[in-house]
């Protein structure tokens, strides 16, 4: 998939065909040090990763002992408006920054870049920084007034702080500077960070998130992905965990360890064409899509347990007594965020013993639902601005239902009209079948129902604390999925390229994931695809089982509650006898499906409320490639659009 030029584990995995994944956040950032004027070069920078999506953009320079910056809310159009308005000076050092919103809103106030309160550094940040509520009181008792709301800009202050008590003749300063912050933050993050008094130095830092540098021919740059700087130079080096890149003009570029140690960095050759880097080197953004799914869990998670074992969200107008008041909740959602709703309604009755329903939002006003003070509508929607869920939302709202927002898009219309919001933190998508924004509703959900058991006493804190750890593990039983995808790959191509249509079977949460998995394929492949929960098999379904039918079954654990898995498996039996393919998801260990299966694919095993987030997996994968086999575009299936704004 992924030429073998670039010798990153990532790379060499992709090279051999299988879909390994990576820490991916979607903001974009470009550093620059060289002979060319930096603006111009940032920007087109810029310009290269606006398929990352963004909702702001910024750019900084150094010029004359002082530190320039203009950003704005919006496209890069409006920044590019605001430098042609109030131009920025000549500069040969420079940064830049495409913000993806996860803390404070999407305005020129919290667009990046930020700088300290003495103007002397500025920074542009990827990722999340979990301790930064903490770091921004330490700042604020010493004086320092904030300028935004987000968790970027108590980095700036640090780093100006940190300047002032390393030695004004240390030979490199400012790195030195930035490593002592670096020690002090918690989280995943991507930095860059420039000084007013170091106009040759520019200094990247990775934590858990991506940052790569370029070499030219007497320049240097920084990149969150390799298409920054792609049409400038094609030579890299890829920084690892916990490390700081220092560019200098003179010195060129140096890396270290956040405990100062030194690296011996790793060049390598970029061969992919422009469209190429885009994708990470991917066939399709699906696929990258796909890969960045354990990043994304992880980034979903992060920084959300409290310190007295609670959840927090991110915007609450709501009091812990009105969560206490709920007696009933429903769901609203569309497609695929639907089926996420669906699998929340086994983890919020299971977690909080309120109950709970899952409505289509395109059906939910017109049936005249029952709702008043004591109900909870939550609504999900990827990009807040599904019209089908926002006027299902506005009818719960006039029935005085309190509504609780899931969204990926800060700022959008459903975040803005609920009492409170929980953001997924996935990024942007642009493979129009959802994969990892999937997964972080998901998750969302979870988080959801830990919160109102917490605050309803239903599960003290260090339960919650518990399920949440069993929750943080779960990026690595993601990332062991899309490790042995390679079979399902040529399954996929080689006996499901041309079939006509495909049955998927599971029953509880496995239910929803089987009705998800069917979605997929009609998605992308246009085949005939329909999800039955497996108890149903006899009462109809099952007629439409003949010889060669494939059969998707996602099975339960062996050691989950109520022996479903014995009925499943008898399910499988059923189907077998009457012709069909079986391909059965199965947890690792379970030997009592092999007799009965053509192709087990095996997923790792967890609790049962979190299987969902390791067997989708496959079934992504699985319709992605049987599309990509038949030659169809996988990222822009026909009659299909990202966000669906009416109704």
């Amino acid at each position: 998939m992924i030429p073998p030029a670039c010798p990153t584990p990532l790379q060499v995995a992709a090279a051999r065909g299988q879909l390994a994944s990576t820490l991916v956040r979607m903001c974009g950032i470009v550093g620059y040090v060289g002979p060319q004027q930096a603006g111009d070069v940032v920007m087109e920078g810029l310009r290269r990763l606006e398929y990352r999506g963004y909702d702001s953009a910024g750019v900084a320079i150094v010029a004359d002992g002082e530190l320039h910056q203009r950003k704005k809310a919006g496209k890069l159009a409006n920044l590019s408006a605001e430098l042609s308005s109030a131009p920025l000076p000549a500069s040969t050092i420079g940064m830049g920054h495409t913000r993806w919103a996860t803390h404070g809103k999407p305005n020129d106030r919290n667009a990046h870049p930020h700088t300290s309160h003495t103007g002397h550094v500025a920074v542009v940040h990827n990722g999340i920084i979990e301790n930064f509520a903490g770091l921004r009181d330490e700042l604020e008792s010493r004086g320092v007034e904030m300028s935004s709301d987000t968790d970027t800009e108590v980095v700036a202050h640090l780093v100006d702080e940190s300047y002032e008590r390393v030695p004004a003749d240390h030979p490199t300063r400012l790195r030195e500077a930035v490593r002592r912050v670096c020690n002090l933050l918690e989280g995943a993050f991507t930095l860059v960070i420039t000084h007013a008094a170091e106009p040759d130095t520019i200094i990247g830092a990775r934590r858990n998130s991506p940052l790569v540098a370029g070499v030219g021919d007497g320049e240097y740059f920084l990149g969150s992905d390799v298409a920054a700087f792609i049409a400038q130079t094609r030579e890299a080096i890829e920084l690892g965990q916990d490390q700081i890149c220092e560019l200098h003009r003179e010195r060129g570029i140096t890396v270290t360890t956040f405990d100062g140690g030194a690296v011996e960095p790793v060049h390598y050759t970029i061969d992919w064409d422009d469209a190429a880097a885009e994708k990470g080197g991917y066939d399709w953004f699906m696929l990258k899509e796909i890969a960045e799914q354990p990043a994304v869990v992880a980034d979903t998670i992060r920084g959300r347990l409290t310190d007295t074992g609670g959840i927090a969200l991110d915007e609450v107008r709501l009091s812990d007594q009105d969560f206490r008041d709920i007696t009933k909740i429903f769901i609203i959602a569309c497609g695929t965020s639907s089926y996420a709703g669906m699998i929340a309604k086994y983890a919020i009755e299971h977690w909080t013993r309120i109950p709970c329903e899952v409505e289509l939002a395109s059906e939910f006003r017109y049936r005249d639902p029952v709702l008043d003070r004591s109900t909870l509508v939550i609504a999900i929607s990827q990009s807040g601005e599904t019209m089908d869920t926002l006027m299902a939302l506005r009818h719960a709202k006039s029935q005085h239902a309190k509504i609780l927002g899931i969204c990926n898009t800060v700022g959008s219309t459903i975040p803005r009209e609920s009492d409170a919001v929980l953001y997924t933190r996935a990024g942007v998508e642009i493979a129009v079948a959802s994969t990892k924004a999937f997964l972080a509703q998901i998750v969302a959900c979870y988080l959801i129902a830990l919160h109102l058991a917490s605050v309803r006493g239903v599960k003290w804190g260090d339960e919650v604390a518990a399920i949440v750890d069993q929750i943080r593990s779960m990026p690595d039983a993601v990332e062991r999925v899309l490790d042995t995808m390679e079979p399902v790959r040529t399954l996929a191509r080689t006996e499901l390229a041309d079939v006509q249509q495909m049955l998927f079977l599971g029953r509880h949460v496995g239910y929803p994931i089987a009705l998800e998995g069917a979605l997929k394929l009609k998605e992308l492949a246009y085949l005939h695809a329909e999800g039955f929960a497996a108890g149903e098999l006899k009462h109809g379904p099952i007629a439409l089982v003949s010889e060669g039918t494939p059969v998707v079954v996602v099975c339960p654990s062996p050691l989950g509650r109520d022996s479903l898995h014995s009925k499943v498996v008898s399910n499988i039996q059923e189907v077998r006898a009457r012709g069909a393919r079986t391909i059965v998801i199965a947890e690792e260990g379970d030997e009592l499906v092999t007799p009965y299966a053509d192709h087990v694919i095996r997923v790792p095993r967890c609790p049962v409320l979190l299987a969902p987030l390791v067997t989708a997996v496959p079934l992504q994968v699985l319709a992605c490639e049987i599309a990509a086999a038949k030659g169809l575009d996988v990222d822009q299936p026909r009659n299909l659009a990202k966000s669906v704004t009416v109704e």
